[in-house]
């Protein structure tokens, strides 16, 4: 397979069938349908976008990862790693096998999510409210994201309506342009009535329903089992 240098900003379609190792017709029909994006030169010659090429790979690449496996592929956003050792180290016992991927930046977590495409995506209860509304808003947009299952503290949930009030939108990580829009979003269903977003038992504020972590880790599992057929029927 030819590799893409990075001064390659577009290619012909005879290099671009060598890079992905089909047809030229292949290639062509690959562009009609939008999977790759290409313009033509002024003689006619269709030239294709380099970044589409790669992103083309990495959805292959993708593809054959999960066939090979019949594991639960994970995307964890926390705040602290320690957190993430925590989870991590619970999963070990679970019956459900799961490959968690971990982030413990917001922005970095968005493109890991939209390059893996995993089977869920856990958001750490310990991330600011607003912040996690952010994170939710991109990932029900993102075309690459939207059908992925998004676990969130139950308590969140509960809280959604006023969080934007919480912080100044210029604190967050994780910024948005239109924060208007993000609280109508809110107000019409962003979160209680999308099907994808599933609740999971981490913090309350009664002291005597608060959960040991083990016990919290051992439910998390039928939560992500919950979260699996909640995607396939969607």
């Amino acid at each position: 397979m030819k590799a893409i240098t990075p001064e390659m900003e577009y290619l012909s379609t005879r290099q671009s069938a060598k890079v992905l190792q089909v047809s030229l017709g292949t290639v062509q029909k690959m562009v009609e349908l939008g999977e790759l994006i290409a313009w033509k030169t002024r003689g006619g010659h269709r030239r294709i976008l380099a970044s589409s090429l790669d992103q083309q790979l990495a959805r292959r690449k993708r593809a054959m990862r999960q066939k090979s496996t019949q594991n639960c592929i994970a995307m964890g956003i926390f705040r602290r790693i320690e957190n993430s050792h925590e989870l991590i180290e619970s999963i070990q016992s679970w019956q459900l096998k799961v490959d968690m991927e971990v982030s413990v930046d917001s922005l970095e977590g968005l493109m890991k999510a939209v390059s893996i495409t995993p089977d869920l995506i856990f958001l750490d209860a310990l991330i600011p409210p607003v912040e996690q509304v952010h994170l939710i808003h991109y990932l029900s947009k993102n075309k690459d994201t939207q059908r992925i299952p998004i676990l969130v503290d139950e308590e969140f949930i509960k809280l959604h309506p006023g969080v934007m009030g919480l912080a100044d939108e210029n604190t967050l990580g994780v910024r948005s342009g239109h924060p208007q829009t993000l609280k109508k979003e809110l107000e019409t269903g962003l979160i209680d009535q999308n099907p994808l977003i599933i609740g999971y038992p981490a913090t309350n504020p009664d002291p005597e329903l608060i959960l040991g972590d083990a016990n919290r880790h051992q439910l998390l599992e039928s939560v992500f089992i919950q979260a699996l057929n909640r995607k396939c029927t969607q």
